[in-house]
């Protein structure tokens, strides 16, 4: 089984799937970014967007296929896949290979998904790139909030701004996962 975590940057993708993770003891976290970052150190991503790699997209679901094999654990997905042509090709994938996917969607206002950003040091020593990498971050805010309607039928929409046990209790609920703490 799959839980995938969606949203925009700043929705509390990672904040959850922290939250479940003791919660859900025998899950694995897998962040498809890493895959991304490897890609980026091996080959060059002309728009700057590693999820634009075709190579990025099969080798996030390949992987995430594998471990469910290898490991017949269950995996925590946190990452932002809003392209509509990107979520069909990955969820295809899994669906393909028999995995059992849940996909849930963080959604948060627009407010506090710039108040949450603003929050954050991405390059504390960089304050270029710093400003760089805040301003891509808000600039994929619109896009993430307009994705919602392109976003598969089975997805479970949650309020991204309720509490991370709140939000855990919610998705553990619909997977038919013990929500003891």
């Amino acid at each position: 089984m799959i839980v995938w975590v969606n949203g925009a940057f700043g929705s509390g993708k990672t904040t959850l799937v922290d939250e479940l993770r003791p919660r859900w003891p025998e899950a694995l976290v897998y962040d498809p970014e890493m895959v991304g970052f490897v890609l980026r150190e091996i080959v060059e991503v002309p728009t700057g967007d590693f999820q634009d790699l075709r190579l990025w997209r099969r080798q996030v679901a390949d992987l995430a296929v594998g471990l469910i094999e290898e490991y017949r654990r269950p995996v925590l997905v946190p990452m932002t896949v809003v392209n509509p042509g990107y979520v069909g090709e990955i969820f295809g994938a899994l669906k393909y290979a028999g995995i059992d996917l849940h996909h849930f969607f963080l959604k948060v206002s627009r407010e506090v998904l710039e108040k949450r950003i603003d929050g954050r040091i991405f390059f504390p020593d960089d304050p270029e790139r710093e400003e760089q990498v805040r301003r891509w971050v808000k600039d994929r805010i619109e896009p993430c909030m307009a994705a919602v309607d392109t976003l598969p039928g089975d997805t479970v929409f949650l309020d991204g701004e309720l509490t991370p046990p709140e939000l855990a209790d919610q998705v553990l609920a619909r997977i038919g996962v013990g929500s003891e703490r």
